[in-house]
């Protein structure tokens, strides 16, 4: 008799833009992985540093799939997650192209959810090239418009979480199916904590893994203007999105006093980033217009 049973389908998404430094290693680390069911998919968002084509020529293994343009986080990731799903996927694992999943990473995480079936989402303990935790769960302040990472581990068995980042999310396909994909006028930030939020409203539980490990080498966190224009928009569209109808009163004169800070910043302390911060206000009015 044969005993063996065959394990979930796992789609692994990674989204990749001018990922020549890492994205070869993130795939390498991928296929050294011992859980035996799973593919790669591999979405460019129009990357000019030829780091597409490199991984094409090296894991041959991998689907690849090239958009037009750089349609930003939550929109290219659909774009690999509808690809998962029309394969029947059973499971979607969004990596980010700068993270190395350790050899049990993929294992321990499909094994720990079907050991529980109400979790959703899930997300391995992440560390930082120096090795301490860039993220061991979410937490998000309704009042101060803010979603942070949490540094310490409460437990070492799985536990709930606020939301997961969209470094590392292993989804139900149940998820999808449920409450649709990544919210796409998010272009960059934020979109993780959206997507968070929406499961556990529709009932699925948010969890960490501290058991699976990942390293993220956080190439985001490179000097880059336009990080903080599209934390600020995208900050200001999530929680116009999710607040509540009470929190939302709070939100609209909090707002009015972070615009007189962005005023004083600009006229006073003549900060280059506070115009960027006016634009990104300025950006949201008008997106707001047709939400």
């Amino acid at each position: 008799m044969n005993n063996y049973t065959k394990q979930p389908t796992v789609f692994i998404v990674v989204l990749n833009f001018n990922g020549k430094d890492t994205l070869n290693g993130c795939l390498s680390s991928l296929y050294q992985s011992d859980y035996p069911e799973f593919e790669v998919v591999v979405v460019d968002n129009d990357s000019k540093d030829g780091s597409f084509e490199q991984a094409k020529q090296f894991f041959s293994r991998a689907h690849f799939i090239k958009n037009d343009t750089n349609l930003g986080f939550a929109k290219g990731n659909d774009v690999g997650i509808r690809f998962a799903l029309e394969k029947f996927a059973d499971y979607v694992f969004i990596l980010n192209n700068d993270a190395f999943v350790e050899k049990t990473t993929l294992s321990i995480l499909i094994q720990t959810m079907k050991r529980n079936p109400n979790i959703g989402i899930a997300s391995p303990l992440i560390f930082s090239a120096n090795n301490k935790i860039w993220f061991a769960g979410g937490k998000i302040n309704w009042l101060k418009m803010k979603a942070f990472h949490l540094y310490e581990v409460p437990s070492v068995s799985p536990y709930a979480t606020e939301y997961i980042t969209g470094c590392s999310m292993l989804v139900k396909k149940e998820v999808f199916k449920k409450i649709g994909l990544f919210d796409e006028r998010f272009f960059l930030y934020y979109e993780d904590a959206d997507f968070s939020v929406r499961a556990k409203k529709a009932g699925f539980d948010l969890c960490i893994i501290p058991e699976a490990h990942l390293q993220h080498l956080e190439q985001s966190s490179n000097k880059n203007a336009a990080k903080l224009y599209w934390l600020v928009l995208s900050g200001l569209l999530f929680f116009h999105l999710n607040a509540s109808f009470f929190q939302k009163i709070w939100l609209f004169f909090y707002l009015q006093i972070r615009k007189i800070k962005n005023t004083c910043d600009i006229v006073f302390r003549k900060k280059d980033t506070a115009a960027l911060v006016r634009k990104a206000y300025n950006d949201f009015k008008n997106l707001r217009s047709n939400l």
